[in-house]
Protein backbone atom coordinates (compact mmCIF):
# COMPACT_ATOMS: atom_id res chain seq x y z
CA UNK A 1 0.00 0.00 0.00
CA UNK A 2 2.82 2.37 0.53
CA UNK A 3 4.22 2.09 -2.96
CA UNK A 4 0.53 2.31 -4.13
CA UNK A 5 0.37 6.11 -1.96
CA UNK A 6 3.64 6.97 -3.16
CA UNK A 7 2.85 6.46 -7.22
CA UNK A 8 -0.76 8.03 -6.64
CA UNK A 9 1.39 10.86 -4.92
CA UNK A 10 3.55 11.12 -8.03
CA UNK A 11 0.79 10.89 -10.63
CA UNK A 12 -0.61 14.49 -8.66
CA UNK A 13 2.44 15.78 -9.17
CA UNK A 14 2.93 15.05 -12.63
CA UNK A 15 -0.41 16.44 -12.97
CA UNK A 16 0.57 19.71 -11.39
CA UNK A 17 3.57 19.71 -13.62
CA UNK A 18 1.40 19.94 -16.53
CA UNK A 19 -0.69 22.26 -14.79
CA UNK A 20 2.49 24.86 -13.91
CA UNK A 21 3.58 24.61 -17.83
CA UNK A 22 -0.21 25.36 -18.96
CA UNK A 23 0.23 28.80 -16.65
CA UNK A 24 3.62 29.24 -17.89
CA UNK A 25 2.61 29.05 -21.86
CA UNK A 26 -0.34 31.31 -20.47
CA UNK A 27 1.97 34.10 -19.09
CA UNK A 28 4.19 33.87 -22.51
CA UNK A 29 0.98 34.14 -24.83
CA UNK A 30 -0.11 37.17 -22.60
CA UNK A 31 2.90 39.07 -23.17
CA UNK A 32 3.37 37.99 -26.79
CA UNK A 33 6.43 35.36 -26.86
CA UNK A 34 4.35 32.95 -29.10
CA UNK A 35 7.53 31.02 -29.21
CA UNK A 36 8.31 30.58 -25.43
CA UNK A 37 4.35 29.78 -25.08
CA UNK A 38 4.70 27.27 -27.80
CA UNK A 39 7.95 25.40 -26.10
CA UNK A 40 5.33 25.71 -22.83
CA UNK A 41 2.65 23.77 -24.48
CA UNK A 42 4.56 21.11 -25.70
CA UNK A 43 5.96 20.79 -22.03
CA UNK A 44 2.27 20.72 -20.25
CA UNK A 45 1.29 17.80 -23.26
CA UNK A 46 4.48 15.91 -21.82
CA UNK A 47 3.51 16.11 -18.61
CA UNK A 48 -0.12 15.02 -19.11
CA UNK A 49 1.46 11.70 -20.56
CA UNK A 50 3.72 11.34 -17.75
CA UNK A 51 0.55 11.18 -16.14
CA UNK A 52 -1.08 9.03 -17.64
CA UNK A 53 1.93 6.20 -17.07
CA UNK A 54 1.53 6.89 -13.86
CA UNK A 55 -2.23 6.05 -14.02
CA UNK A 56 -1.54 2.66 -16.42
CA UNK A 57 1.05 1.74 -14.46
CA UNK A 58 -1.44 1.71 -11.04
CA UNK A 59 -4.11 -0.21 -12.88
CA UNK A 60 -1.97 -2.35 -14.56
CA UNK A 61 -0.66 -3.66 -10.71
CA UNK A 62 -4.28 -4.23 -9.55
CA UNK A 63 -3.68 -0.86 -7.77
CA UNK A 64 -6.62 1.57 -6.88
CA UNK A 65 -5.93 5.41 -8.93
CA UNK A 66 -6.55 8.44 -6.31
CA UNK A 67 -6.91 11.45 -7.59
CA UNK A 68 -5.57 14.36 -5.11
CA UNK A 69 -6.11 18.35 -5.53
CA UNK A 70 -4.13 19.92 -7.41
CA UNK A 71 -2.49 23.17 -5.96
CA UNK A 72 -2.71 26.25 -8.62
CA UNK A 73 0.27 26.91 -9.97
CA UNK A 74 1.64 30.60 -9.80
CA UNK A 75 0.54 32.82 -13.14
CA UNK A 76 3.25 36.05 -12.82
CA UNK A 77 6.32 36.06 -13.65
CA UNK A 78 8.73 38.61 -13.91
CA UNK A 79 10.70 37.27 -17.45
CA UNK A 80 11.35 34.57 -19.66
CA UNK A 81 14.44 34.28 -17.38
CA UNK A 82 12.42 34.37 -13.90
CA UNK A 83 10.52 31.72 -15.64
CA UNK A 84 13.13 29.06 -16.87
CA UNK A 85 14.86 29.18 -13.97
CA UNK A 86 11.44 28.13 -12.12
CA UNK A 87 10.98 25.42 -14.39
CA UNK A 88 14.01 24.10 -13.62
CA UNK A 89 13.68 24.07 -9.73
CA UNK A 90 11.01 22.20 -10.41
CA UNK A 91 12.37 19.74 -12.97
CA UNK A 92 15.20 18.96 -10.49
CA UNK A 93 12.58 18.86 -7.46
CA UNK A 94 10.36 16.24 -9.80
CA UNK A 95 13.61 14.16 -10.06
CA UNK A 96 14.29 14.49 -5.88
CA UNK A 97 10.59 13.03 -6.08
CA UNK A 98 11.07 10.28 -8.80
CA UNK A 99 14.76 8.96 -6.96
CA UNK A 100 12.53 8.95 -3.78
CA UNK A 101 10.35 6.84 -5.63
CA UNK A 102 12.96 4.51 -6.72
CA UNK A 103 14.74 3.94 -2.80
CA UNK A 104 11.51 2.90 -2.01
CA UNK A 105 10.99 0.29 -4.22
CA UNK A 106 14.48 -0.88 -3.88
CA UNK A 107 13.57 -0.84 -0.05
CA UNK A 108 10.01 -3.24 -0.77
CA UNK A 109 11.99 -5.23 -3.30
CA UNK A 110 9.64 -3.78 -5.99
CA UNK A 111 11.43 -4.88 -9.39
CA UNK A 112 8.61 -4.18 -11.25
CA UNK A 113 8.24 -0.72 -10.35
CA UNK A 114 11.86 -0.13 -10.10
CA UNK A 115 12.13 -1.33 -13.84
CA UNK A 116 8.94 1.11 -14.59
CA UNK A 117 10.13 4.04 -12.83
CA UNK A 118 13.93 3.44 -14.98
CA UNK A 119 12.14 5.63 -17.48
CA UNK A 120 11.72 8.54 -15.24
CA UNK A 121 14.70 8.73 -14.23
CA UNK A 122 16.45 8.82 -17.69
CA UNK A 123 13.68 11.49 -18.11
CA UNK A 124 14.70 13.91 -15.90
CA UNK A 125 18.13 13.91 -17.01
CA UNK A 126 16.81 14.88 -20.12
CA UNK A 127 14.58 17.39 -18.89
CA UNK A 128 16.61 19.14 -16.96
CA UNK A 129 19.87 19.67 -19.60
CA UNK A 130 16.75 20.92 -22.21
CA UNK A 131 15.79 23.76 -19.58
CA UNK A 132 19.10 24.26 -18.42
CA UNK A 133 19.81 24.81 -22.06
CA UNK A 134 17.18 27.50 -22.35
CA UNK A 135 18.11 29.18 -19.34
CA UNK A 136 21.60 29.34 -19.78
CA UNK A 137 20.76 31.27 -23.45
CA UNK A 138 18.94 33.48 -21.90
CA UNK A 139 21.74 34.08 -19.58
CA UNK A 140 24.31 34.92 -22.13
CA UNK A 141 21.71 36.43 -23.91
CA UNK A 142 21.67 39.19 -20.99
CA UNK A 143 19.34 42.55 -21.99
CA UNK A 144 19.72 42.11 -25.23
CA UNK A 145 16.70 42.14 -27.01
CA UNK A 146 17.52 40.64 -30.22
CA UNK A 147 18.35 37.64 -28.50
CA UNK A 148 15.37 37.07 -26.81
CA UNK A 149 13.04 36.84 -29.86
CA UNK A 150 16.02 35.01 -31.59
CA UNK A 151 15.19 32.10 -28.89
CA UNK A 152 11.81 32.76 -29.22
CA UNK A 153 12.28 31.96 -32.71
CA UNK A 154 14.01 28.83 -31.68
CA UNK A 155 11.42 27.45 -29.36
CA UNK A 156 8.74 27.84 -31.78
CA UNK A 157 9.87 24.92 -33.69
CA UNK A 158 9.45 22.38 -30.55
CA UNK A 159 6.72 20.16 -31.82
CA UNK A 160 5.24 16.94 -29.83
CA UNK A 161 7.94 14.98 -28.38
CA UNK A 162 10.03 17.44 -27.09
CA UNK A 163 12.06 17.91 -30.37
CA UNK A 164 12.62 20.91 -32.97
CA UNK A 165 10.59 20.59 -36.14
CA UNK A 166 13.98 20.70 -38.10
CA UNK A 167 15.32 17.59 -35.81
CA UNK A 168 12.04 15.27 -37.29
Amino acid sequence: MLMQDALNGQLNAELYSSYLYLSMHAYFKSVNLDGFANWMYYQAQEELTHTMKFYDFINQRGGKVKLLPVEAPPNEWGSPLTVFAATLEHEQKVTVLINELVELALAEHDHATNIFLQWFVSEQVEEEESVGGVLEQLKLMGEAKGGLFMIDRELAKRSPGGESAEAE
